[in-house]
């Protein structure tokens, strides 16, 4: 690539942004807010509005930087799930995904893995409240699940939820352990090891209070279960990851 180009990916003397993240994946490259400033955010978003990027996802940003990112960016705010949405485009919503949380104190991963989905075009049902303590609850809650492609499953404590979830549907389990809980639960990683050793078949497991990555790995799912859709197939014909592996060669 020429020199030119390179340039034009950058921000400032901190960010490169990945233009192209979206022909390999499917998605656009989405902003981690914790750890970056207010002025960061808005440069980085900025930069991709202005190149026609559309429903930029700021993760993890706290109230108190949302409103110092909002002095320079016009952008829509979710505070319960701590995502901001830059060029907010509405999409269509397509197949099924089930977000389930254990407890009301798991609602802020729960509803990251929910906005997320939702913002790349699933039909997203939510059923909250429904762990194991009163699993009457969630016995009673099934009919939700009927024509689910993939279910998101959030919990803290010691993460039980995925494994019986796991044991009732047909669809993949994304298991989302969560930080939830007293002392022995050390920080989730107590549901963490018990989410990774459950005996229920088709299960997989993202990191504790990954909310994010539930959302994108259900999405990916869904959306292959309904078109049988590969963002990533025709990758090696996109003339600027050509240029990037000869780049590297």
């Amino acid at each position: 690539m020429e020199e030119k180009e390179i340039m034009e990916l950058r921000v400032g003397n901190y960010a490169d942004i990945d233009l192209n993240r979206s022909v390999r994946q499917g998605i656009p490259e989405v902003i981690y807010g914790a750890g970056k400033t207010a002025e960061q955010i808005v440069g980085i978003a900025s930069a991709m509005k202005e190149r026609g990027i559309a429903n930029i996802l700021i993760t993890r940003l706290d109230p108190e930087k949302a409103e110092q990112v909002r002095q320079g960016l016009e952008f829509t705010y979710d505070e319960v799930a701590r995502i901001g949405i830059v060029n907010r485009q509405e999409t269509e919503k397509q197949g099924k995904i089930v977000v389930v949380a254990a407890g009301t104190s798991d609602l802020p991963v729960a509803e990251e893995a929910a906005v997320t989905a939702e913002l790349f075009g699933n039909y997203v049902e939510r059923v909250y409240d429904v762990g194991v303590a009163g699993i009457h609850r969630l016995l009673n809650r099934l009919p939700a699940f009927e024509g689910a492609n993939a279910v998101i499953a959030v919990a803290g404590m010691e993460g039980a939820l995925v494994s019986v979830i796991g044991g009732l549907v047909a669809c993949p389990v994304v298991g989302v352990p969560t930080s939830v809980g007293y002392g022995a639960s050390f920080g989730g990683l107590a549901a963490l090891l018990a989410m990774l050793n459950s005996c229920a078949s088709g299960v997989s497991i993202v990191n504790i209070d990954n909310g994010f990555g539930a959302g994108v790995l259900a999405s990916k799912i869904n959306r292959q279960s309904v078109h049988g859709e590969n963002p990533g197939k025709d990758i090696c014909e996109n003339e600027y990851v050509k240029d990037q592996s000869a780049v590297g060669a």
